[in-house]
């Protein structure tokens, strides 16, 4: 039974979202303040993380930084819970390294079924354990990715979108079709998700490594058969 962390200050909200979750068969640990959080998250070492980001004590985004500072952390997925509609709002969550974002009011099936398509970005691609292109390794089973002999910290979400387009290299992606693919997303509507983790996987492999991602115009995205 996999265990959910649920960060929110409004109980009733977060007494909704726990029915939910443990009707879906889910274990639920909850906290209503952001250091309450903090400190569960990496005690508990949860299997994903819904964290609302206005919390007393310390806000989503504070939560969310000290968690990716700390080993038992750096790599739980996370959707951040927000009332904020606001698109720059959504970004900025998305480019600080989260995996999701759902503002409020919200479905409690969308919810649940963005939790359970990023539990699955989570488990180990089938095949061969291990996936080699140009400077880029992957391990599947340990979710571990290098450039060289360096480890490149990549959330689940990063780690799947990566792998998907250089096992394809060569070949464009559409936008939509990895939208559907890495995310679940029907339609183009979240596109700037897309063009978000985009921005952050290039900010990671650096300036020469980002190049192997190139950017399709009209398309969406594909990974150089070799080095730029």
């Amino acid at each position: 039974m996999q265990k959910i962390l649920i960060v929110e200050d409004e109980h009733d909200i977060a007494e909704l979202i726990a029915f939910n979750l443990r009707r879906a068969g889910y274990e639920v640990i909850m906290a209503h303040d952001g250091i309450e959080g903090t400190v569960m998250a990496m005690r508990e070492r949860p299997a994903l993380i819904v964290l609302d980001l206005m919390l007393p004590g310390r806000d989503g985004y504070g939560v969310y930084r000290e968690l990716r500072r700390d080993a038992r952390t750096a790599s739980t997925p996370v959707i951040m819970l927000t009332a904020r509609a606001q698109t720059e709002d959504r970004i900025q969550g998305l480019e600080t390294g989260a995996d999701d974002y759902l503002t409020k009011p919200f479905s409690p099936k969308e919810l649940m079924l963005r939790i359970r398509a990023i539990l699955k970005r989570g488990d180990a691609p089938p095949g061969a354990s291990e996936f080699t292109h140009g400077p880029f390794r992957f391990d599947k089973n340990a979710l571990k990715f290098y450039v060289g002999t360096d480890s490149v910290d990549l959330t689940p979400t990063e780690f799947k979108l990566l792998l998907y387009l250089c096992e394809r290299a060569g070949r464009p992606q559409e936008r939509n079709h990895l939208l559907r693919t890495i995310w679940g997303y029907s339609d183009e509507a979240h596109s700037r998700t897309l063009d978000t983790h985009m921005k952050r996987l290039r900010q990671k492999l650096g300036a020469h490594h980002g190049s192997w991602i190139e950017t399709v115009r009209g398309v969406g995205y594909r990974v150089a058969t070799q080095a730029p």
